[in-house]
């Protein structure tokens, strides 16, 4: 056994069922608010979907929208990660950041509806905005840790991935906001706000 197998335990089996388990119920839940919208989706509906009871939808989630937020999340995260993966490597880390989210306004005409409906969601108690803090904490380190390679010679504590991520998620933000109170194109938004990100 190596050093890395030792220092890090192997996930049980129980634990990769679990996961697997609540993975598949938070992807049917955005499955179905995609297709009927969140009105539209109920819990039973979810949980057929994703075969299992209603009992064990309450095991991993403790609503409705926790299951869909949970499940429309992995998917941006999924989506932003793969767009950044993408991106030419002669892009410095900003650059690719921009190049990125760009990319993801193509074709957000289709799923605009979907996204007002959850942002406005996860703004309407401080429970959900809380939660929505947390998983734009996780888009952050998936951020720093794709680009923190664009940097080149840096120290292991160097704050630039980090701040890059930061910065990127913090502009995302506004720009919903903006989008949300005033209208307009969020993808142009989105852009413009991401393009002022500069860490030196």
């Amino acid at each position: 056994m190596d050093v890395v197998s030792a220092a890090k335990p192997r996930e049980s089996l129980i634990a990769r069922r679990q996961r697997a388990t609540r993975a598949r119920i938070a992807a049917a839940a955005a499955d179905r608010v995609a297709a009927h919208g969140l009105a539209g989706a109920t819990v039973e509906q979810i949980a057929h979907a994703a075969e299992v009871g209603r009992a064990t939808f309450f095991r991993y989630f403790s609503s409705k929208e926790d299951a869909v937020a949970e499940g429309i999340t992995t998917r941006w995260l999924d989506s932003i990660t793969g767009a950044l993966a993408r991106q030419p490597a002669d892009l410095s880390a900003t650059e690719a950041v921009v190049a990125a989210f760009t990319e993801l306004g193509d074709g957000f005409d289709a799923v605009s509806d979907e996204v007002r409906e959850l942002a406005t969601l996860t703004r309407s108690s401080p429970a959900l905005s809380a939660w929505t803090l947390q998983i734009h904490l996780r888009y952050e380190a998936a951020i720093a840790e794709l680009v923190a390679p664009r940097l080149g010679d840096r120290a292991p504590d160097d704050p630039r991935p980090r701040m890059i991520g930061a910065l990127a998620m913090a502009a995302v933000r506004i720009a919903l906001d903006d989008w949300l109170a005033h209208g307009g194109s969020l993808p142009q938004r989105v852009r413009a706000a991401v393009s002022s990100v500069r860490v030196g």
